[in-house]
């Protein structure tokens, strides 16, 4: 376990990358500080996304792990009104460790034969469930018989979906790939899930 020098230094630390990442840093740590609720940060992870459909749009999601709970933050856009053009929707959740059913990593390698041991990913993919929000991929259900015309329904796979978040080495840099991985890490042995 920490100790208090250490433990304001994680929160400091929390709060310095939350502002670097400078996306309405102030929300974000206002509404960290009510979902930590004075509980010690033990590792953390912030990534601002930046998305492009007909305009512009800004996510950032910071994840906290504290010694009982994971600590999510989600902050994007939010299509205004005409009394307030500008505006943020701000969710967080807070789940106990012992809810946590997975933490799965998708590590991308560019030349996978030069690959060495300690070299980072050029890309990593971080997914962690606990079973709140699943995706579902559906399509058609196929019959083996090739003369066949009968519909024979869908089929699919349902895959946890809770938190996602994707970092590139050749966006963020490196070290932002392996500060992911650091998080993973932390966080498949507070929960005694290994990471794949």
């Amino acid at each position: 376990m920490p100790n208090a020098t250490t433990r304001k230094n994680l929160r400091d630390d929390l709060t310095a990358s939350v502002y670097r990442a400078g996306y309405y840093p102030q929300l974000v740590d206002d509404v960290l500080d009510v979902a930590l609720a004075d509980e010690a940060v033990v590792a953390h992870l912030v990534q601002a996304e930046t998305t492009f459909d007909n305009e512009v749009r800004r996510h950032l999601t910071v994840l906290v792990l504290t010694p009982t709970r994971l600590v999510t933050a989600h902050v994007d856009d939010h299509e205004g009104d005409a009394a307030h053009p500008s505006s943020a929707a701000a969710t967080t959740e807070a789940v106990p460790l012992s809810e946590i059913r997975s933490v799965a990593l998708t590590h991308v390698v560019n030349e996978p034969a030069q690959h060495r041991p300690g070299d980072s990913a050029s890309e990593l993919t971080l997914a962690i469930g606990w079973g709140a929000v699943s995706r579902i991929d559906l399509e058609p259900a196929q019959c083996p018989d090739p003369s066949c015309e009968a519909d024979h329904g869908l089929t699919g796979q349902m895959t946890p979906d809770d938190v996602v978040v994707r970092v590139s080495g050749a966006a963020e840099g490196r070290d932002a790939v392996r500060r992911a991985v650091a998080f993973a890490r932390t966080l498949s042995a507070a929960t005694g899930v290994s990471a794949r």
